[in-house]
């Protein structure tokens, strides 16, 4: 895996990198794994926009991703190192001793060849899941659970790694990536191992052609819309936001204002990320 940089000859091309996809060992994906991804636009199942700034962008097709690993004591050859258009990290194909075939999340350093497995009695190596009680303290993790047997839903892009802290009672400390110290219950099931694809965040897109076909939109300031589009709109020339601080459109704080509700599992997060 690594970066490439592209010669200036234009505007866009100057600061552009792009990922070298050294990686990748298999250029068509496994159809069986494909599923239709119809695009949503930002919109919700009433229509109305939820998420600013989204429309357009490629066609792509979904891969199902084995996120709760529960093939246990069966081992499975990595098969191909493949790229994944809906997520950072690229994704490796397993096939199983049975005969089945899944996508997993590629961990940093496997390899074509390598053999992975879940469950009990499986060794501490990237690829291979086990429950949290199973992992010896300090281990690196990712694709962590929340509610067993759910599938894992935290430290899944490109580059991520929780470490196991500690053990006590019925749980575990994980610090995920963020830096927040939280409770996850020791029957939760986690993947050995950082995920693959380091270098993603030090890519820089270059221009807006780039941004346009993942789906993104653009963005316009506040300042340069009319008052009845943003608290910051309207008056002659440029003139100053002129508030206790920047708001958004709705006018709510947008500089360090906390807008997390309450929930339950507060009681699970030992130490937040600020």
């Amino acid at each position: 895996m690594g970066v490439k940089r592209h010669k200036p000859v234009t505007a866009g091309r100057r600061f552009m990198s792009g990922s070298t996809f050294s990686e990748v060992t298999k250029k068509k994906p496994e159809k069986r794994l494909l599923r239709p991804n119809p695009k949503t636009a930002g919109r919700n199942v009433h229509g109305r926009i939820t998420a600013r700034r989204r429309g357009g962008g490629a066609k792509r097709n979904y891969r199902i991703i084995d996120f709760k690993r529960e093939k246990d004591g069966i081992p499975a050859k990595v098969a191909s190192i493949e790229y994944d258009p809906n997520r950072s990290a690229r994704i490796a194909l397993l096939h199983y001793a049975d005969g089945e075939k899944r996508y997993i999340l590629a961990p940093a350093g496997i390899k074509v060849g390598n053999v992975v497995m879940s469950g009990t009695g499986a060794d501490i190596k990237p690829g291979n899941a086990l429950v949290l009680r199973d992992i010896p303290t300090g281990t690196v993790i990712h694709n962590i659970e929340l509610i067993p047997g759910r599938g894992g839903q935290l430290t899944r892009s490109a580059g991520t790694g929780a470490q196991l802290m500690a053990k006590e009672g019925n749980y575990a400390h994980v610090r995920l990536p963020s830096g927040e110290v939280r409770l996850v219950r020791l029957e939760c099931k986690a993947t050995i191992g950082q995920i693959g694809n380091v270098e993603h965040e030090i890519i820089t897109i270059g221009k807006a052609g780039r941004a346009r076909r993942l789906g993104r939109r653009p963005k316009v300031r506040g300042k340069a819309m009319n008052p009845v589009d943003h608290p910051h709109g309207g008056g002659e020339g440029h003139a100053p936001i002129g508030m206790p601080s920047p708001v958004t459109p709705w006018g709510k704080p947008t500089l360090g204002y906390r807008t997390r509700k309450k929930k339950p599992s507060d009681k699970l997060i030992v130490r937040r990320r600020k």
